[in-house]
């Protein structure tokens, strides 16, 4: 059983976080993560989640405490935003380094300068190279719903998880959203398997510095150098899509809502144009879909939940049988395109996916995304395809670029 709530983003995830009976909270606050941290420092308080709330001073001793405290095998959390997310690169580095399965909430804000408080995806995608999981939520009940997942995929794959969502636009947004029992939420979730114990009766040493090659330890066993490490932590995150695709099916079986796994579609089957973002860029797509359709264009949309690792072999599947393909993105890569784009395009090598992509970069430092203006930038980018002219320069949408 479910009860519904009218409830913010931010208040998702926080009761998300006491379902899973996170036992340490490490909290600084930034804009829009501030009210997460908040929230779960009146439940610590209430006596509603039994945690140890550790207020830091910044954003790298955050991921600190979430490092040290996962080592010694709790489970553990933290949210932050932007520039805070930035801060603690090192420290992201460590935790997946260190295989500890973290996980954090990135409310996604633009990053600064010039400072802006709003949202766009530059953060959380520049941190693409951490070694992190990345989901990304459409709406308050995914993340409801990815934090809980991402506990279950982390602790299996020991990887840390960042579930990302849209800063105010979803934030600070309310919307109705399921909340499961406790109970369900338990038997979903085993409790925490740490594979580094601290021990007197055995001490150890926890990340030594390493040599470039193997090398035998005192009893004669032959330990990783250091690219041994990195290759097994690559190997991890390719594994960990079967672990993401089981856990999502696994959890739509017990708690009656599907997220789609690594990506989801919308009006698809017969669909010629296919609309793609993350994010709730993703839900406003669908809205302008609806519109297209009723319009006479056959769109569909394919939500890109999973950046990290990247969906290849379902982008493969999904966008088969596409004439005309449309991104989205919050998010560039300077001197290039939009992240989504490239890696899209990569994944369409070796296949039969010859459509055209355009790719429009939209809702930067919080501009307003709108469905009617991705309805229109569909079609002008149809109308190009059908005219003869498929290639496209990455577009600015919705800005003044003269």
């Amino acid at each position: 059983m479910s009860d519904v709530q009218i409830i913010t983003g931010n208040q998702a995830a926080a009761m998300a976080a006491r379902l899973c009976n996170v036992q340490v909270v490490a909290a600084y606050p930034i804009t829009p993560q501030s009210q997460l941290a908040e929230i779960l420092s009146q439940y610590v308080e209430s006596g509603s989640l039994r945690a140890e709330y550790v207020r830091v001073e910044s954003e790298h001793s955050a991921m600190t405490v979430c490092i040290s405290a996962s080592t010694v095998g709790a489970r553990v959390f933290t949210a932050t935003s932007a520039n805070g997310l930035l801060y603690m690169h090192e420290q992201l580095h460590w935790a997946a380094g260190s295989r500890l399965p973290i996980v954090m909430c990135v409310v996604n804000r633009g990053v600064g300068a010039p400072w802006s408080i709003f949202n766009d995806q530059q953060d959380s995608l520049s941190q693409r190279d951490t070694g992190w999981i990345q989901i990304h939520c459409r709406d308050n009940q995914e993340i409801m719903d990815s934090v809980i997942q991402a506990y279950r995929i982390a602790e299996q794959v020991y990887a840390p998880v960042m579930v990302c969502y849209d800063g105010f636009v979803l934030s600070h947004t309310m919307m109705p959203v399921h909340i499961p029992g406790a109970n369900l939420v338990r038997s979903f979730l085993p409790p925490y398997k740490p594979h580094t114990i601290l021990s007197p009766e055995n001490p150890k040493n926890i990340n030594p510095v390493l040599l470039p090659n193997p090398r035998m330890s005192a009893e004669g066993i032959l330990c990783d150098g250091y690219m041994e490490m990195r290759y097994k932590l690559q190997k991890a995150m390719e594994d960990s899509r079967e672990v993401i695709i089981k856990t999502s099916r696994e959890f739509a079986d017990a708690f009656g809502r599907d997220n789609g796994g690594m990506l989801w579609e919308y009006r698809t089957d017969d669909a010629e144009v296919i609309l793609s973002a993350m994010g709730s860029v993703a839900a406003e797509a669908m809205a302008a879909v609806d519109q297209l359709r009723a319009e006479g264009i056959g769109a569909g949309v394919v939500g890109i939940r999973v950046f990290r690792p990247f969906p290849k072999e379902d982008v493969a599947r999904a966008f088969r049988k596409a004439k005309a393909i449309i991104l989205f993105e919050k998010s560039i890569s300077y001197g290039y395109e939009g992240g989504l784009s490239s890696e899209l395009k990569a994944a369409f090598y070796r296949t039969d996916i010859h459509a055209p992509v355009h790719d429009y970069i939209v809702g930067l430092g919080g501009r307003d995304v709108k469905a009617r203006e991705l309805v229109e930038a569909a079609k002008s980018s149809v109308e190009a395809i059908r005219s003869g002219t498929p290639e496209k320069h990455t577009s600015w949408l919705n800005c003044i670029t003269e």
